[in-house]
């Protein structure tokens, strides 16, 4: 069962882009009795504790802890604050909603994005496209001496201000950054579950928790390098297209379990890998969902291509308005995410990890 406290308290942490510190702690506090470590970059490494050292082949679970959001750019005399967005959002969600700015002694400010109110407006500009240049942040002040005042610098990183909220009879979760902290609360929950028959598995299991994905997969780059996989999952709160397009072309309902990502701009499954989870959804009726992008990408793309190559199988949870605000997502489809890389990793033995690899041919 998924933590609904750990999934709390994931998601309000503050963590854009490069100051995931928050996500960090979070992450140290919920794998007591597992070896954790982390770098300079804010990448978090988790793996078993373990009396007996044998050397076993080793598969990454990887999330990213970083979210989308923002960094103050500049200050105008005014005290409006020039901003510049970490990761990619669509800018027609930000007027008018609020965010978080953290300051450099650890204080948090309550900014709201400017929106121009209609009654200003001319009709041209109504319909105008937006431009990230003339979008500020308006922390109540009224020029630069008060910016000053509250602490805030050239360079301090923002958030959006949410706060999660779980309906139980639902299971529908609500709340921030579910791309991608509903992935590490993926990896947290697979290292647990298979906390007690570690030793039984026949490889090594590490979480790897990559910061700045959302700016160009840059700390996976890290991670797969140190921890240098045989075999890697993937797990990422991917985009739900239920609401996009009819049941005939939607590959990431909410509620229809994880969602397999086959291929996107960055990265191709490893087709044997592919077949494997299959195989495991059917037998074990494991719902899932295979998916086709023709954008977007993963750690997957920079893990895949490290050392010798790393066959990579990408799970993803379907979540409503990934990059906004505000997200939804089931926990039963967080659950069925859990039970597949379980079961993935249960079922590896040597005959299987040589296959994946491609060394039978």
């Amino acid at each position: 069962m998924i933590d609904i406290e750990l999934l709390r308290e994931l998601t309000n942490a503050f963590g854009p882009s490069g100051f995931e510190e928050e996500v960090v702690r979070v992450i140290r506090k919920y794998c007591g009795g597992m070896d954790v470590s982390w770098d300079g970059m804010n990448n978090v490494y988790v793996k078993h504790k373990s009396d007996v050292e044998f050397k076993r082949p080793v598969v990454m679970l990887d999330a990213h802890t970083d979210e989308c959001g923002f960094m103050v750019q500049g200050i105008m005399d005014n005290g409006l604050l020039n901003m510049i967005m970490l990761g990619g959002m669509d800018l027609s969600s930000l007027p008018a909603h609020t965010l978080l700015i953290r300051t450099r002694n650890g204080n948090k400010v309550r900014g709201i994005i400017t929106s121009r109110p209609v009654h200003f407006m001319t009709e041209k500009e109504k319909s105008s496209p937006l431009d990230i240049q003339e979008m500020y942040i308006d922390v109540g002040v009224s020029s630069r001496k008060e910016v000053e005042e509250l602490g805030i610098h050239i360079g301090d990183p923002a958030a959006p201000e949410v706060s999660f909220d779980y309906d139980e009879k639902r299971g529908l979760c609500f709340g921030k950054a579910f791309d991608n902290r509903m992935g590490c609360a993926c990896v947290i929950q697979t290292l647990k579950a298979l906390q007690e028959s570690a030793g039984d598995l026949a490889v090594e299991v590490v979480g790897a928790f990559a910061a700045q994905e959302e700016v160009g997969t840059r700390g996976a780059q890290v991670t797969a390098a140190r921890v240098q996989p045989d075999l890697a999952i993937v797990f990422e709160g991917s985009p739900a297209d239920d609401f996009y397009y009819g049941r005939e072309k939607s590959q990431g309902a909410m509620g229809k379990g994880t969602q397999i990502r086959c291929m996107d701009r960055s990265y191709i499954t490893n087709p044997a890998f592919l077949e494997y989870a299959h195989e495991l959804g059917d037998g074990k009726k494991i719902p899932y969902q295979d998916t086709v992008r023709r954008g977007g990408s993963t750690n997957a793309g920079k893990i895949s291509l490290s050392g010798k190559a790393v066959p990579t199988l990408v799970l993803g949870i379907p979540c409503r308005y990934v990059h906004s605000h505000y997200n939804f997502c089931l926990k039963d489809d967080i659950e069925q995410t859990v039970r597949m890389a379980v079961e993935v990793l249960r079922g590896l033995d040597e005959e299987r990890i040589l296959h994946l690899r491609r060394q039978d041919i």
